[in-house]
């Protein structure tokens, strides 16, 4: 399937004090690139954006895109004030990202698609010459609404809408928007441990945090998937779950940040509110990838 989009969702990286080290964003894409991955989807759960000033997101955008050469830098601009997430888009325009993705605001609820499509066209308002992603993520947003519905509205409301990011298992919802909306946006699967399911049910690409570390365990995969080689996409879906269920047995976003120093590229740790590892866990981590042999699986 080599039309398949995959995108890393790259870890924000910050020096021990917990200031940005945006010297370290060359490396990032440096390394991704080398691993063929086909983007990035900054400043997103992953990247810690909610835990970023705006000053911040806008200098974490603007060396993504010097650093880009040749990667899709999509840029999360999702926010709590829809004016500053509008604000956001518009800054991404003017430093040339390629597109932009929001999730909706969390802390007033959002019951009805109508509310919802209102507070998007105003996001994506923001800079209409880019295309623009929704980012479903019920598990933080709380909005959990149906994307095949939310899209058909969307669709003839906001002119640059152009897809789903979708971090849910609602496998028939999904499925309905592939089939009534397919052919017109992109719908990129958010679910790194379930991929083969994505792909199954006729996902565009995925965006996630495991493309990161784990991008030619997931090629693989993905080439598995059009050749038909069924108990090896079993197998292969089965390591990058293992690999999640470790991670997440030390805290997983801080245990991501330290795979990614495992592997060479050193991104900190994660910052408040998220837990860091206990002490003496940067190590134990090491020995948990080690005795997983993650670098013999991505060769």
């Amino acid at each position: 399937m080599p039309s398949f989009e995959l995108i890393a969702a790259p870890h924000t990286p910050f020096f021990a004090n917990g200031d940005l080290a945006l010297n370290v964003v060359a490396q990032q894409a440096a390394y991704l690139r080398d691993k063929g991955v086909h983007g990035v989807l900054i400043a997103g759960s992953t990247g810690e954006g909610s835990s970023l000033s705006g000053s911040e997101r806008r200098d974490l955008a603007a060396s993504w895109a010097e650093a880009a050469d040749g990667l899709e830098v999509w840029i999360h601009v999702g926010h709590n004030s829809p004016r500053e997430a509008a604000a956001l888009a518009a800054h991404a325009a003017e430093i040339g990202a390629h597109g932009v993705c929001a999730a909706p605001p969390s802390w007033f609820p959002l019951g009805s698609i109508d509310r919802l499509v209102d507070t998007c066209a105003e996001i994506a308002a923001g800079a209409p010459s880019l295309p623009f992603l929704y980012y479903h993520i019920p598990v933080l947003s709380h909005v959990q609404l149906p994307m095949v519905k939310f899209a058909e509205s969307a669709r003839a409301r906001i002119p640059n809408f152009r897809g789903i990011k979708y971090t849910h298992l609602d496998a028939l919802d999904f499925q309905a928007c592939v089939r009534d909306h397919g052919d017109a946006i992109k719908l990129y699967w958010g679910c790194d441990e379930l991929l083969a399911t994505g792909l199954a049910l006729g996902a565009h690409g995925a965006v996630g945090s495991t493309y990161n570390f784990a991008t030619p365990l997931y090629h693989r995969l993905i080439a598995a998937h059009a050749a038909g080689a069924t108990n090896e996409v079993r197998t292969l879906q089965s390591k990058a779950a293992q690999l999640v269920e470790l991670l997440a047995s030390h805290n997983y976003m801080a245990a991501a940040k330290a795979t990614m120093k495992y592997l060479g590229v050193d991104v900190g740790t994660v910052r408040c509110p998220m837990p860091p590892l206990a002490q003496g866990g940067e190590a134990k981590v090491f020995a948990d990838l080690e005795r997983f042999n993650l670098k013999s699986l991505l060769e």
